[in-house]
């Protein structure tokens, strides 16, 4: 009798020059999950581009594919990474970021459990520079996020959400149904979490489940990323796609 075909959680990760160096450490953090029996992770390494910077970091590993394309951003490096592995799940993990031990385990724990949840996140610490981690106020309570929970937050508080896009664990059918990530220049994940909010019920772990890295390269951390007027415009377009699933009545899964 052949053994069972093992479960798969697909980790998607954008990478581009500056942060490529720190992909050993992300996979180090892979390495120490440890999924329930029958399950393994997969991790596509997706190049915004196509130059000679990134491959040398690509760990040696049969469940790593590195794969390489057109610049379009981070949100289209991740959604034509999508093409080149299964997987009922798609962790997003940031090149310069770290799982902390458990984390899968734990998104995979509440998406068998409940069919209702389209979606898990959890609490991050800010990994800085000098190694240290720092927290941040405002978490919601462990357990499920509703519909609309985020939205409304985020409107009410400068466009910032109260759970982290970095941290996501979604369905692989309901992120294909959504069309991956926004087509915009930053903040795609936020307008991914959005949509998924405006039509699908949530979970936030309130175990940690991130280290998010500050380093001066990081593309959150450039002029380019507040500039007002490309915020404003880059917000409008995020709550209006939102607000618009909302507004259609689709519900994931159809009935709920």
């Amino acid at each position: 009798m052949s053994a069972a075909v093992p479960r798969r959680v697909l980790v998607v990760t954008a990478v581009h020059g500056p942060s490529a160096a720190f992909l050993p450490q992300a996979h180090k953090s892979l390495r120490a999950q440890e999924l329930p029996a029958g399950w393994e992770w997969h991790w596509v390494i997706q190049e915004d581009g196509r130059t000679d910077e990134v491959a040398p970091y690509v760990p040696d590993d049969a469940r790593v594919t590195f794969g390489q394309g057109r610049p379009g951003g981070p949100g289209v490096a991740r959604t034509i990474a999508l093409a080149h592995a299964e997987g009922e799940y798609v962790k997003i993990l940031d090149a310069d970021d770290q799982l902390t031990p458990g984390a899968l385990a734990r998104d995979l724990a509440v998406l068998e459990a409940d069919r209702t949840i389209g979606w898990t996140t959890s609490r991050v610490l800010d990994l800085l520079p000098d190694g240290s981690t720092a927290g941040f106020p405002g978490d919601p309570d462990d357990g499920p996020i509703e519909r609309g929970a985020v939205l409304d937050f985020w409107a009410a508080n400068d466009f910032r959400a109260q759970v982290h896009p970095a941290t996501l664990c979604v369905r692989r059918d309901l992120l294909h149904a959504l069309g991956g990530w926004m087509a915009l220049p930053a903040s795609e994940d936020t307008g991914l979490l959005l949509a998924l909010n405006s039509v699908s019920r949530g979970w936030f772990s309130a175990e940690v489940g991130l280290y998010y890295r500050k380093w001066e390269g990081q593309v959150t951390g450039q002029p380019a990323h507040v500039d007002p007027v490309e915020r404003a415009a880059r917000m409008a377009v995020v709550e209006a796609r939102a607000r618009a699933l909302a507004a259609f009545g689709w519900r994931y899964p159809s009935g709920r």
